[in-house]
């Protein structure tokens, strides 16, 4: 059924090998990886279909979003539910996820409406909120393990991403920094304000920084501010994300988890770090 679609889309089938047996399997074909993409995205019922050059698919780099990515909740709207405001926060967040915010503004909002929360309440979002992502872990140790710089970018708090990205393994965390006076939020934000540009520039700098092709990053997030990295990446993944996003990712990953990216690179699952 794969090889007749492919063929029916004038590409020429050349073989395949299970990476994991009964869970990833790699396609060869010769053509257009665009007509490729279309022809067997969503052929197969809850596979998730990644098309990229046989060579250099072994990533040097990898710079990850965090709320919704490398862990299930957004952390902002977390922080609203302790201070009783989560629905209007969460509407914003929603909003500027879409790409119908611009992403600082979208932040002003919200931390104004956190004005007054003890900073403790911080320590007890993360004990009590904050889970990792299935798959995140395996996915950055294995990479980090294998020689890559492994950067969580974050439009979040620096409280919550240095502890995510110690928990997950990550070389080095790029965050905002929520502004505290008296051990309370104050409701303002401090500059300059990590969004849509400042994670592009934080994939860019890591590249050169570690002197690679930005053809040998992976860049892997779920909302509008994560575009400009994910399309400047050599490969770039939406993560069960907005439909913006999803629309400017060269892969999508919508039924598997973050493992998923290591089956992408090729690494059979007795290759992962545990």
């Amino acid at each position: 059924m794969v090889e007749d679609s492919l063929r029916t889309a004038g590409l020429e089938p050349r073989g395949r090998s299970w990476v994991e047996p009964d869970s990833a399997c790699d396609l060869l074909f010769s053509g257009s990886p665009d007509r490729a993409r279309i022809a067997l995205e969503g052929l197969i019922e809850r596979t998730d279909v990644i098309v990229q050059g046989e060579a250099g698919r072994r990533k040097r780099l990898l710079v990850a979003d965090m709320d919704s990515t490398m862990i299930t909740v957004e952390c902002i709207d977390e922080l609203a539910d302790y201070a009783g405001v989560k629905a209007e926060v969460a509407e914003v967040t929603e909003r500027a996820m879409r790409g119908e915010l611009p992403f600082e503004r979208a932040l002003a909002e919200r931390v104004a409406l956190l004005k007054g929360l003890e900073e403790d309440v911080l320590g007890r979002c993360y004990d009590e909120r904050v889970r990792m992502t299935p798959g995140a872990e395996a996915l950055v140790r294995t990479m980090k393990r294998e020689g890559a710089y492994c950067l969580l970018v974050s439009g979040g708090f620096g409280f919550f991403t240095d502890r995510v990205a110690q928990a997950l393994g990550f070389h080095r965390a790029v965050s905002n920094v929520l502004p505290l006076r008296a051990g309370r939020v104050t409701g303002e934000v401090q500059e300059p304000i990590v969004g849509a540009e400042g994670k592009r520039r934080a994939l860019h700098d890591a590249a050169a920084e570690h002197e690679m092709e930005l053809a040998d990053t992976l860049a892997v997030g779920d909302g509008a501010n994560d575009i400009p990295m994910i399309e400047a990446a050599g490969l770039g993944v939406a993560y069960r994300a907005k439909p913006a996003v999803a629309s400017a990712a060269a892969a999508r990953i919508e039924h598997n988890d973050l493992g998923a990216l290591l089956y992408a690179q090729g690494y059979s699952r007795s290759e992962w770090a545990a």
